[in-house]
């Protein structure tokens, strides 16, 4: 086995951001998910159309790509990327559909890049920050509301290739 090491930490403990200089140019993608849980009635209220606040979704989805596009400001030691791509899906999840039996929204997302490094923080970001739109927007009515689930689920491209959740 191969001894795995902390990239972001140099030879003498020191947090860096890795020199991605010499790496070649690749295409890359993650894919990551994250889950709002809510009461039914909120749930009514985005998919009726009727939150206070206007479209919950639209929102989320533009909150999530915005985000996407601003991660490395967030995150210390993340590269400022020229992303190709950022999707944001906002599903409802009825009664039943969950084995918890929650119910909510499942956000997915999709980020792309061709550069010298990854792209998975973008993704679960933009996850992230779509959850909490959802719940900033609907807050007033619903402080229980619950972000879970929040996770990688594919990355492809680079010198590791492709990673996927089973």
């Amino acid at each position: 086995m191969t001894e795995e090491k902390l990239t972001h930490i140099d030879e003498k403990g020191d947090v860096r951001m890795v020199d991605v200089s010499q790496k070649a140019d690749t295409e890359r993608i993650a894919v990551a998910e994250g889950f709002i849980s809510m009461k039914p009635e909120t749930l009514e209220l985005i998919t009726s159309g009727t939150a206070a606040k206007g479209d919950v979704l639209a929102c989320a989805r533009v909150a999530g790509v915005m985000a996407a596009k601003k991660t490395s400001e967030l995150i210390p030691m993340c590269h400022p990327l020229m992303i190709t791509k950022a999707k944001v899906s906002c599903e409802p999840v009825l009664a039943g559909e969950r084995e918890d039996g929650r119910v909510g929204i499942h956000i997915t997302t999709t980020c792309g890049v061709t550069g010298k490094t990854g792209i998975e923080m973008e993704a679960l970001t933009a996850a992230s920050v779509a959850c909490l739109t959802v719940y900033d927007m609907c807050k007033a009515v619903d402080r229980g509301m619950e972000i879970m689930d929040v996770r990688l689920l594919k990355k492809d491209g680079g010198k590791t290739g492709l990673w996927e959740r089973k």
